[in-house]
């Protein structure tokens, strides 16, 4: 992103202001742009407009609270700056298809059901690998989520390093054969030692790298909020298998929310790095001096 680091100051300055009545005066002077010119840029870094970005962060913190604590629908819906308990439950009911009082009930009954699921019953189509993958963990969030009722968690069981963790998913390349795509997430990170990020790789049938990112130029590290995070590939015609995830080296936990993977055009920059090694026509700096 062209605007990552000033949309990232927003981001944060946002979800800690959620509570507070927030204006879009206030959020384009964090960012040091006139109000129009920061609708413009949120609007196209984000792909939503700066107040539905808030709504939505709104709602989805309103309905945790719902689950996880015993405040009253009017005390969660005044807090997060809705006029009226009736206003809430419009905008509540549009985006999770439920009252807050019945969604309350339907999700509190839903979890205690899942306590007795397997792990692979939990967290449909992803599964857990890396270098040592039983020293991870991979688990569904419904506390700390970033959009909707749920986000997905790994984190390391012990203190350890130089191991890794990923979860991740494949899927046939097929679709996407000859095209440029793109993967935006996003991403929060706890005591993260070493380093996390996202992941995708396109494979051919001989599963050899044709193309890859694992964010390890741009790494995230420590304690972070909320951020939205992309890997952009190509994926050539010979391609066979697509496989991406979040990957966490050493110690931490990193949760991820809002996947989601789309064709784009050869105007937005490819972020593979190149695993090959440029062979040379005659040796050098033998002498070690250069």
């Amino acid at each position: 992103m062209k605007y990552e680091k000033t949309i990232q100051k927003t981001i944060d300055w946002i979800e800690e202001h959620l509570h507070e009545p927030v204006t879009a005066e206030d959020v384009a002077n964090i960012a040091g742009f006139s109000k129009y010119h920061f609708h413009r840029v949120f609007q196209t870094e984000m792909g939503i407009s700066f107040s539905k970005y808030i709504r939505l962060r709104r709602l989805t913190i309103a309905a945790s609270s719902l689950i996880h604590t015993e405040e009253s629908i009017l005390t969660i819906a005044i807090y997060y700056q809705f006029d009226s308990q009736e206003a809430f439950t419009r905008s509540f009911k549009q985006l999770f298809h439920l009252p807050p009082g019945r969604y309350r009930k339907v999700m509190r009954e839903m979890l205690e059901k899942k306590e007795d699921l397997s792990m692979e019953e939990k967290i449909k189509g992803w599964f857990l690998s890396g270098s040592n993958p039983y020293n991870y963990e991979l688990c569904i969030d419904h506390k700390i989520v970033h959009q909707g009722n749920a986000s997905g968690v790994l984190k390391s069981k012990s203190n350890h390093s130089g191991d890794f963790g990923t979860m991740m998913q494949q899927f046939k390349a097929n679709k996407y054969a000859g095209k440029r795509i793109k993967l935006t997430g996003f991403l929060k990170t706890e005591a993260v030692a070493e380093y996390a990020g996202m992941w995708m790789r396109v494979d051919n049938a001989s599963e050899d790298v044709l193309q890859f990112d694992n964010m390890n130029d741009r790494p995230i590290t420590g304690t972070t909020n909320w951020t939205p995070y992309s890997i952009v590939l190509d994926v050539p015609e010979e391609s066979a298998i697509i496989s991406f995830g979040v990957l966490l080296y050493g110690t931490g936990k990193v949760w991820v929310d809002n996947f989601s993977l789309n064709e784009t055009d050869e105007s937005t920059p490819t972020t593979h790095i190149d695993l090959g090694q440029v062979l040379l026509d005659e040796p050098i700096n033998l002498a070690f001096e250069d």
